[in-house]
């Protein structure tokens, strides 16, 4: 597959201009909507296998069925929530007016904004691509996406995609590196969209603070995972087991670090060494285990490791390397466990986003619950208990952007339940109807009858108008 040459900064303006003017010529209706977001499930169901193909060797080698889960399903089934539910959720929403306002009758409607801008990064680089384009086709806009320089394959496949589905004056494709990608947060769009770090989000909010643009800010942070004194070990191994794992831990929502209680840690940690081998009994070639994407990434994790090991930190890797050259040249990083790692290590001060996870002791559920809010509110919070009383206190003294109880991962595929980070982990949701919401603008609309009230409040306040007032201040 050929590389896609560098989209030149100085077209990304007018290729905007192009958009918007499209949209104001046409806005797309109920029809056209439906329509694209059909065409563009057919065009990528049909492309699944090249889309795999392109991801893995991106990466160096990724799973293929961690491709056609995250990726595949994710989008597929994200559309068929839009087609299902996208009527409905255009029609306007009707409200109260309240008594005073009587007998005016008032609603919303979900209006197109216009143009959306997109940013998408490099670990889901298809899903976090099509999702949001798709939603902003949902809600009625036109959409310019810039994908990640780091997956350029992948990027490559999606503007073969878009251009078949999508003429060019409706969805746009900018690529290129990070100085396409500053001038793309730069420009003045309706919203923008945009999935990356903290450090990455908080220059694209600088940007974006210029035009005054709406924004979707997806992040990341450390994710914590409680595990109770009730909930079986094994249990709790194997379902942090997937949501580390998977795509090599190189996912937003991935538990960064565990809290479990003193007692139950070195049986935790025979659990998830239990769990890895007999997921992977050998980790060398094996099909399932995703690389690190690229050497930059791959030397940053290893950094970690050794900061930890030069701070006299145990660090307990899970799977033995039959050839630890070829490993390294391959990026393949076995799944790795930190004893109780102080603050000051550089794990633990940035989102590890690879396949290495903390195991942090604690006494009390208090303790645990302090420690997480002594540090920035998390993109996802993990809480493994039968024991509802304490799940409720979680949840009680807690924020975070999304929870699971007793699992990982699965309630970013709930297409019912809003996606999104708060604080440091995000701004804003989206995901089915909220995604839908959050890309249109709410717009209120009151309509008043033919022989309203308020043509008798006025000037001079005397008599019924001065009675009227009295009653509606109340």
């Amino acid at each position: 597959m050929d590389i896609a040459a560098t989209t030149p900064v100085v077209t990304l303006a007018p290729t905007l201009q192009q958009l918007r003017s499209a949209w104001g010529a046409q806005r797309p209706d109920y029809t056209q909507r439906r329509d694209d977001l059909q065409r563009l499930r057919s065009a990528y169901k049909a492309r699944l296998d090249d889309m795999a193909a392109a991801i893995s060797a991106d990466f160096g080698h990724r799973s293929r069925h961690e491709s056609l889960i995250g990726e595949g399903m994710t989008v597929l089934t994200e559309i068929d929530h839009m087609l299902a539910h996208l009527r409905q959720w255009m029609r306007p929403e009707r409200r109260s007016a309240g008594w005073r306002l009587w007998p005016a009758r008032v609603e919303v409607r979900y209006v197109p904004v216009g143009v959306v801008g997109v940013i998408s990064p490099w670990n889901y680089p298809v899903n976090l691509a099509l999702v949001p384009l798709a939603t902003a086709i949902a809600a009625g806009n036109h959409v310019y996406l810039k994908p990640s320089e780091h997956t350029p394959r992948t990027s490559e496949f999606l503007r073969e995609l878009l251009s078949e589905v999508f003429p060019p004056e409706r969805v746009a494709i900018a690529l290129g590196g990070a100085d396409v990608a500053a001038a793309f947060a730069g420009l003045p769009f309706d919203h923008l969209v945009f999935t990356g770090s903290t450090a990455v989000g908080r220059k694209v909010m600088a940007a974006a603070a210029a035009n005054l643009t709406p924004l979707t800010l997806e992040l990341g942070g450390k994710s914590p995972a409680v595990i109770g004194d009730d909930f079986p070990i094994a249990e709790a191994a194997g379902r942090l087991a997937t949501g580390k794992l998977l795509n090599a831990g190189q996912t937003c929502i991935a538990p960064d670090y565990v809290l479990v209680a003193e007692a139950r840690r070195d049986e935790l940690v025979q659990a998830l060494r239990a769990e890895v081998a007999r997921r992977y009994p050998e980790l060398d070639g094996n099909p399932d285990y995703t690389r690190i994407v690229n050497e930059p990434q791959y030397q940053r994790l290893r950094g970690y490791l050794d900061d930890a090991k030069t701070r006299n930190i145990e660090v307990i890797p899970l799977a033995e390397l039959k050839d630890p050259a070829r490993a390294q040249a391959e990026r393949l990083l076995p799944p790795t466990l930190v004893i109780d790692p102080s603050d000051d290590a550089r794990l633990m001060q940035e989102e590890i986003f690879g396949p290495i996870l903390p195991i942090k002791s604690y006494k009390t559920l208090d303790e645990a619950i302090g420690y997480i809010n002594s540090h920035d509110r998390p993109l996802a919070l993990y809480h493994f208990s039968r024991n509802r009383a304490e799940t409720e206190q979680l949840l009680a003294q807690v924020v975070a952007g999304g929870v699971c109880i007793n699992e990982t991962l699965l309630h970013n595929a709930c297409n019912s339940l809003p996606f999104g980070g708060v604080g440091a982990s995000g701004m804003g949701h989206y995901h089915g109807r909220d995604g839908f919401a959050a890309l249109s603008k709410m717009m209120p609309v009151l309509h008043q009858s033919r022989w309203p009230l308020s043509d008798k409040i006025k000037p001079p306040y005397k008599g019924f108008a001065d009675r009227m007032i009295r009653l509606l201040a109340r």
